[in-house]
């Protein structure tokens, strides 16, 4: 089988699609198919033992909608079957000149996001889809549902993401849930020794991922006021780097905030084994990689409910759940966490096991399947 794996962010660039993408690739060519990307990036990516093709980011947005849209057509007239974790519509676009079958794995509503990030709108998920939609987030829905339902299969990382997409009309036949995959874990130094290298003295948090205001770092860093003890890691960069470095500064937390910038998967594992908890205030989300990624090294997770959040982090169990947008909720979790005796170490205990099922080898076989049954229709 050879198959054609589109992908808006590609590493080095930081998020979940960044780390699956290139693990299914892998997987895929592991197993002697022939495998070719389609990415956007700033830069042309390290070599792989598989073609990468690279979009520039430098690109005016239309030219590189369009060069991404040729560029799946043209590699998919080789492939069996093309499987979209991103760049969705441009991949339904592209595999629709070429004729050939689409795999899509769903990450979000797209139509919301951007209502979120442009300020258009300040509700949940759940609301958005029963608001009444402006001309912009109509073509949005319009687009997104067409090539959402030329997939012959529709992957999506939790129940909760199934349910909205099935109330885009698509076939609840051809819409599956395969979870997120906890990383197979590599060989790490002991915590105290990640601490010392890491410079991490007392109680710490950690977050690790992609800068942007859906992350609610600045509630996130409010919550920090009050718990004088702890202190933030955060490993990562995006557009809001500069905000949030002027908001530790304004709510005086000083040192007890770094910004480590960028890192690879591996330094997300060695950061999260190190701190006491990971800390996900999102005001949004499916199903974070950053949860069980963490929890994978048995470090437990402080999270607001949102999303599929819920179906991995229990409250109690392997970390604490709490509303989101609320700093001061999220403040009395830190200070319960931290505080309350034995509970980190009950939660710790926990955090490994609770992802045991979930281990990537054969959620990214599940994968492989649905795209060679894709392949043969």
């Amino acid at each position: 089988m050879n198959v054609v794996v589109v992908s808006g962010i590609w590493p080095p660039d930081v998020g979940g699609p960044a780390v699956h993408a290139p693990a299914l690739a892998g997987h895929l060519a592991g197993r002697g198919h022939g495998v070719e990307v389609v990415t956007t990036a700033d830069r042309p990516p390290a070599p792989r033992p598989y073609r990468v093709h690279r979009i520039a980011r430098t690109l005016p947005a239309g030219l590189r909608h369009l060069a991404a849209a040729i560029a799946v057509a043209r590699a998919a007239r080789r492939a069996d079957v093309v499987y979209a974790t991103g760049m969705v519509r441009r991949a339904a676009l592209g595999t629709a000149l070429a004729r050939r079958p689409l795999v899509v794995k769903l990450v979000a509503d797209e139509a919301y996001e951007r209502a979120r990030r442009r300020g258009r709108f300040h509700g949940t998920l759940e609301e958005f889809q029963e608001r009444r939609p402006g001309a912009r987030s109509r073509v949005l829905r319009a687009t997104r549902t067409w090539a959402l339902a030329r997939a012959q299969a529709v992957i999506c990382p939790s129940a909760y993401l199934r349910e909205i997409a099935l109330g885009w009309g698509l076939d609840p036949e051809r819409v599956s849930v395969v979870p997120n995959a906890a990383p197979a874990v590599p060989e790490l130094p002991d915590r105290a020794e990640l601490r010392a290298e890491l410079g991490l003295d007392g109680p710490t948090l950690a977050f690790a991922g992609r800068l942007t205001a859906q992350k609610s770092l600045d509630v996130a860093l409010a919550s920090l006021v009050e718990v004088p003890e702890v202190a933030l890691a955060i490993l990562g960069d995006g557009p809001e780097l500069t905000a949030l470095e002027a908001c530790a500064a304004e709510l005086g937390l000083g040192g007890r905030v770094r910004f480590l910038g960028a890192g690879t998967r591996d330094d997300v594992l060695r950061v999260f084994r190190a701190a006491d908890a990971a800390l996900v205030a999102s005001s949004w989300e499916n199903f974070p990689h950053t949860v069980v990624e963490a929890l994978a090294v048995g470090t437990p997770v402080i999270a607001t409910a949102v999303g599929g959040v819920p179906e991995v982090v229990e409250d109690g169990i392997n970390g604490l759940l709490v509303p989101p947008g609320n700093a001061a909720t999220l403040g009395t979790a830190v200070a319960r966490l931290v505080r309350e005796p034995g509970l980190r170490e009950r939660l710790a205990e926990a955090a490994a096991p609770s992802v045991a099922a979930l281990a990537e080898g054969p959620l990214l076989a599940r994968i492989e399947a649905i795209l060679e049954e894709a392949a043969r229709r």
